[in-house]
């Protein structure tokens, strides 16, 4: 019943996004503001870049790197394009996964709203922190986490479990860091990888990560895009795109989820985490680089 109404939610919410998106893509159309940005190479790459998402790579920087390459997007644009683009494919996920796994109401809610309210919380203090040592700090700690776990896949350990659900100490642990991590993606830290490791270190198994980041993905899309679309700081054509054709990477990626045993499952998070953890330190050395090449031209230096 619970998990039903829970659906039910994210539907409605979805209904009212659509609006709110169509109205804002037509208004532009109307007034002749429409961007010229080409809907279905758009919407080819939202269609794959969610297909990742849905295994748990991310999409962000799937999209952000295609279009940056081919030039589709206004930088100006991009945050507000990338959340705006996000909201049907995650709550597409949110609805199969939250449906099709059992995962216990009371791990997967409150882990839901930590992370909304970390993402809340974050916004306000996002100026504050040192996205370079985040970023070090979090590929360190995912390189770590990826030795443990192939550690257990090769058997020189136990890791992991089949559990569906946490309670006592384990819960309270999976709340706080669903919410570290919430507070994390204001400065482009994605939940994905590390609530799927958090998760499976605390013995659940990894199919029961899917409808809480998925859930908590979508809950944190619905309120950050309906900000983005009221101010106008967004590419309506390129969002619209990944709205219809988003969702279809979406049912291709869960079906493929769905069908995975225990064992594939184990290997897919071991491969989540080493890529996460290598685009964070590529991030990191390029921003790093950056910094180095802008003193290097700053009148007094070399």
């Amino acid at each position: 019943m619970l998990m039903s109404l829970l659906r039910c939610l994210f539907v409605v919410g979805a209904l009212v996004y659509v609006v709110m998106l169509l109205r804002a893509w037509w208004r532009r159309r109307e007034e002749g503001r429409l961007e010229s940005t080409p809907f279905w190479t758009v919407g080819a790459i939202g269609c794959f870049a969610n297909f990742l998402d849905t295994l748990g790579v991310g999409s962000f920087a799937v999209k952000t790197a295609f279009y940056k390459h081919l030039k589709l997007i206004d930088d100006r644009l991009l945050p507000g394009t990338l959340n705006g683009q996000c909201v049907l494919p995650t709550i597409t996920q949110a609805l199969i996964f939250i449906g099709m796994v059992r995962v216990e109401p009371t791990t997967l809610l409150p882990m839901m709203v930590s992370a909304a309210v970390g993402a809340a919380v974050g916004a306000r203090y996002v100026s504050s922190f040192d996205r370079q040592t985040v970023r070090i700090v979090m590929a360190s700690s995912l390189l770590v986490v990826a030795g443990l776990i192939f550690a257990g896949l090769l058997g020189l350990f136990p890791l992991g479990g089949e559990a569906m659900g946490l309670s006592g100490g384990k819960l309270v642990v999976a709340i706080a860091g669903n919410f570290l991590f919430g507070v994390l993606m204001n400065v482009g830290i994605g939940l994905f990888a590390p609530c799927m490791t958090m998760l499976y270190l605390l013995g659940l198994h990894p199919i029961a990560a899917f409808p809480i980041m998925m859930g908590s993905a979508a809950l944190l899309s619905l309120f950050s895009a309906g900000t983005f679309i009221r101010r106008g700081a967004f590419d309506a054509q390129a969002v619209l795109a990944v709205a219809l054709l988003g969702p279809v990477g979406v049912l291709l990626a869960s079906s493929l989820v769905s069908a995975m045993d225990l064992a594939m499952l184990k290997w897919l998070v071991g491969a989540v985490v080493i890529y996460t953890a290598w685009s964070m330190f590529s991030a990191w050395r390029g921003e790093r680089r950056q910094r180095g090449v802008d003193l290097a031209v700053q009148p007094g230096h070399g």
